[in-house]
């Protein structure tokens, strides 16, 4: 799904009409949940030479949003628990991915997991709630 189809088109991370965005495209995987690779840069480092945690913890995110979009739910994220299990070097090709563990009316538990050479570093657990057109703020007002 692209991010114009999704209201994501000027997302920081997958938002194809922001020019600063990470360029985040997911597919789906045969187990139901979705996946991409993406590799860090050093412009993108918390501590010398490691990824910072609020990017591992947007990452997560941001997978665990495009597995509810390819189930065509359109959800905000309403908790976020991160586990960062190890240090991620900078300069590093991730696995990241996200799949549905749970839902109830408009409640959707979700866990997301960033792999670096099949190891895990740091995964999510994140509680969303579907949006509804109320929810949406009109076209040019926030």
């Amino acid at each position: 799904m692209t991010s114009a189809g999704n209201g994501h088109s000027c997302c920081i991370l997958c938002g194809s009409l922001n020019p600063r965005s990470l360029n985040l495209s997911f597919e789906d995987t045969e187990e139901g949940g979705v996946t991409t690779r993406f590799q860090t840069g050093e412009e993108l480092q918390g501590y010398d030479h490691l990824l910072h945690g609020g990017i591992i913890a947007a990452l997560l995110d941001s997978a665990m949003t495009h597995c509810l979009f390819h189930k065509g739910i359109h959800a905000v994220t309403g908790d976020l628990h991160v586990r960062f299990l190890k240090p991620i070097p900078c300069s590093s090709m991730l696995e990241i991915r996200a799949r549905l563990i749970s839902s109830r009316s408009r409640m959707y538990v979700l866990r997301g997991e960033i792999l670096l050479d099949d190891r895990l570093m740091a995964w999510s657990e994140a509680k969303f709630v579907r949006r509804q057109s109320s929810d949406l703020p009109e076209r040019g007002k926030v």
